[in-house]
C-alpha cells in the first residue's frame, strides 16, 4: 500500500436493534484488537447512509461489516468482494440502513467521479432484527471474532500491517455504548417491553384489516 492509499474499515448497523448492530460491533473489535497505520481510518457508520458519501468517495479501499438478510441460515457469514457487492447489496436486505449503503456507492462514482478501487463487504445473516433494545443474538455475537479475523486477513492482502493491540486498548466507541457497558445496563426483556404492546400492536393490525 502506498502512503496516499487511503483505507476506511467501515461497520453499519444499529445497535438499538439486535443483530442490527452487528456491522458496527465487529469495527468496535477490530479497533480494540488491531492499531492500524496511518491512512487506515476504522469508523462506526452507525445508520447514516448518505452521510457518509464523502468518507467512501475519499477511500481508495473499503471493508464493510454489516448485517445482510441474504437468505441463509442464520450465523452465516459471508464475504463478498468488488464487482459482486452491488448484486449482493441489492439482492440482501439490510434493513433500516439498506438503501442508504446501496446509494452511498452509487453515489460516490456518480457524484464524486469515482469509486474504491477495491471493496469487501464481510457480511453476516441475521437471527434477530426486531428486538428493539436488544443487543447481538448468540449467533451473530459469536461470528464477530471470525469476522474480525477475515477482515485482518483482508487488509494484509492489501498490503497493510496491524499490529495487535493489548487489553486496555482505548474503544472505538463512547464507553457507554461498548458491548460491556451494554450489556451490563440493558434491561432483560421481560423488564422492558423490546418488541412493543401486544394491545397497541393488535389494534393497529385490526384497524389496517378494516
Amino acid at each position: 500500500m502506498t502512503a496516499a492509499c487511503r483505507v476506511l474499515v467501515l461497520g453499519v448497523g444499529n445497535l438499538l436493534w439486535a443483530d442490527e448492530g452487528f456491522g458496527v460491533r465487529c469495527v468496535e473489535e477490530f479497533a480494540r484488537s488491531w492499531a492500524v497505520p496511518a491512512g487506515v481510518e476504522l469508523m462506526d457508520g452507525g445508520t447514516q447512509g448518505l452521510y457518509l458519501l464523502q468518507h467512501v468517495a475519499d477511500a481508495d479501499r473499503v471493508l464493510l461489516f454489516d448485517a445482510v438478510d441474504f437468505g441463509a441460515p442464520a450465523g452465516t457469514l459471508v464475504v463478498v468482494r468488488d464487482a459482486a457487492v452491488p448484486s449482493f447489496i441489492a439482492t440482501g436486505k439490510m434493513s433500516l440502513h439498506q438503501a442508504g449503503v446501496a446509494e452511498v456507492l452509487a453515489c460516490a462514482e456518480m457524484l464524486a467521479g469515482r469509486k474504491p478501487v477495491a471493496l469487501t463487504v464481510i457480511g453476516a445473516q441475521p437471527l434477530e432484527l426486531e428486538d428493539y433494545g436488544g443487543s447481538l443474538t448468540p449467533p451473530l455475537r459469536a461470528l464477530v471474532p471470525r469476522a474480525v479475523a477475515l477482515a485482518a486477513d483482508e487488509l494484509g492482502l492489501w498490503g497493510i500491517a496491524l499490529v495487535p493491540r493489548g487489553a486496555d486498548a482505548p474503544g472505538l466507541l463512547v464507553p457507554a455504548l461498548a458491548i460491556d457497558a451494554y450489556e451490563q445496563g440493558r434491561p432483560s426483556a421481560d423488564a422492558a417491553c423490546r418488541h412493543g404492546d401486544a394491545r397497541v400492536l393488535a389494534s393497529s393490525r385490526d384497524r389496517s384489516a378494516g
